[in-house]
């Protein structure tokens, strides 16, 4: 039996202290320092089976190394696989954050039952009663899912070693807990050794091990940092409760970019991929309104049509407002100011509101151009014709600058039925499309004049 150790932790962010306190000093935090006993045995749960032979690695020159690339398992579902970069790769740890019901479990108990491989779905939280009621909704007959209900590791693992199968599920990381750390179901140490066990035993076997993790009230997942640092790979499930619209990021990616994200509907029987984004971004009107303008995005390779929506009224209190929703509100007291003093309209003195409908964020400066027509057609009570749509970033000068992969913009622009995109007359432009307009912008006085003059 090894010595008896005890440490404070943060259950917050995960900080250790030799002694308690109030306050944590990483997190500002108070009253969340408590303290753990660790006892921890030299042996580890995860014990391969006789079978195996352990290899012994040896280091090589790396253009001795096998480039091949592997084979990734394809999840069945394309808005996941296009988030973890083609599909999972065997052997990862990828672990999936987001609020209480946004549909974390659902999402991976309905990816499990569509899943051509053997799938071991272990649940801490439901029974499998319970569990049986939520799949009879999405596919209520799946031969490859076999379901758990355990919290304690080493049962776990034993199950494993009975069943071999190809991908394990755990629902979720906060629940589990180890005989070798003595402390509770949660706690940070309990969390870091669980994960450290699910690691090895992904990479000796060459399984991909999915986790669920719980998030605090700040956003971000509970239990140390390093617990994002240990795994392969972290996506964020958000969205709001009151909507049916999910979307899935990619936070960390060891294996693919982080600049994809996936789109799902809430439905009573699941979760639909919304392979074409722009039907829900887009409002559906049959008549044209003024402070409304579409602008043409990027989400990583995805383009996207988004609509931007302004309101710009006089002042009634003696301060103006200013406020964004999904927009950066710096870069709009940018914009204005660049409006009132290039193009010469006084919106000094009135209130300006920003919002991209959806609920999404988007932080691509090639939607200023659009963020401009919208604030002009308020403005000017002029409404901007339903099938224009702008691409371009606007500078601290009034030029309207170039952006990146500008074809692929006005392709999707003209695939969804658009007549005429505003895009910088600085963009080389090889492709030509004949089903759009392409109007090239030097300056937003040029915009402005197109527009409403």
């Amino acid at each position: 039996m090894s010595k008896l150790k005890t440490t404070f932790f943060c259950q917050n962010c995960g900080t250790q202290y030799a002694k308690w306190q109030g306050q944590c000093n990483s997190c500002k935090e108070w009253n969340t320092i408590a303290e753990e006993i660790i006892q921890k045995e030299e042996k580890t749960s995860w014990k391969p089976s006789t079978s195996e032979v352990k290899r012994v690695s040896k280091p090589l020159k790396i253009n001795e190394i096998d480039s091949a690339e592997e084979v990734r398992m394809d999840s069945t579902d394309g808005e996941f696989n296009r988030v973890l970069g083609g599909g999972i790769v065997p052997g990862s740890l990828i672990l999936l954050g987001g609020e209480p019901g946004i549909g974390k479990s659902t999402l991976l108990l309905q990816i499990s039952l569509k899943l051509p491989y053997k799938t071991l779905y272990v649940s801490g939280e439901e029974s499998q009663k319970q569990i049986k009621m939520r799949a009879e909704r999405i596919n209520p007959n799946s031969e490859n899912c076999l379901i758990l209900t355990e919290t304690k590791t080493q049962n776990i693992f034993r199950h494993i070693l009975e069943v071999e199968p190809d991908i394990v599920i755990i629902d979720s990381i906060q629940t589990l807990h180890t005989d070798y750390i003595e402390s509770t179901a949660g706690s940070i140490s309990q969390i870091r050794e669980c994960t450290a066990e699910l690691i090895k035993f992904a990479k000796e076997t060459n399984v991909p091990v999915i986790l669920i993790g719980h998030i605090t009230k700040d956003g971000n997942i509970a239990g140390p940092k390093i617990l994002e640092h240990m795994v392969d790979t972290v996506l964020q499930f958000e969205g709001d409760r009151n909507h049916v619209y999910r979307i899935l990021r990619s936070l960390k990616n060891r294996f693919g970019s982080t600049a994809e994200l996936g789109i799902y509907e809430m439905q009573g029987s699941g979760l639909r991929e919304v392979s074409n984004p722009s039907e829900i971004l887009i409002s559906h009107r049959e008549e044209e309104l003024s402070g409304t303008a579409i602008a043409s995005t990027l989400e990583g390779m995805r383009p996207l049509m988004i609509e931007i929506q302004s309101l710009v009224s006089t002042a009634v209190y003696g301060t103006p407002q200013r406020s964004t929703t999904g927009y950066n509100a710096k870069r709009l007291n940018m914009i204005l100011a660049v409006l009132e003093k290039r193009a010469g309209f006084r919106l000094g003195t009135k209130d300006v509101f920003l919002n991209v409908t959806g609920g999404i964020s988007v932080d691509d400066p090639a939607i200023d151009l659009a963020v401009v027509a919208a604030i002009l057609s308020s403005n000017e009570d002029i409404a901007v014709g339903k099938d224009v749509c702008f691409a371009g970033e606007v500078g601290l000068s009034g030029e309207i600058r170039p952006v990146n992969r500008v074809e692929q913009r006005i392709q999707e622009a003209e695939k969804l039925g658009f007549s005429t995109i505003f895009v910088s007359k600085y963009n080389k432009i090889a492709t030509q499309f004949p089903g759009i307009k392409v109007i090239l912008v030097s300056k937003i006085e040029e915009v402005v004049e197109q527009l409403f003059g």
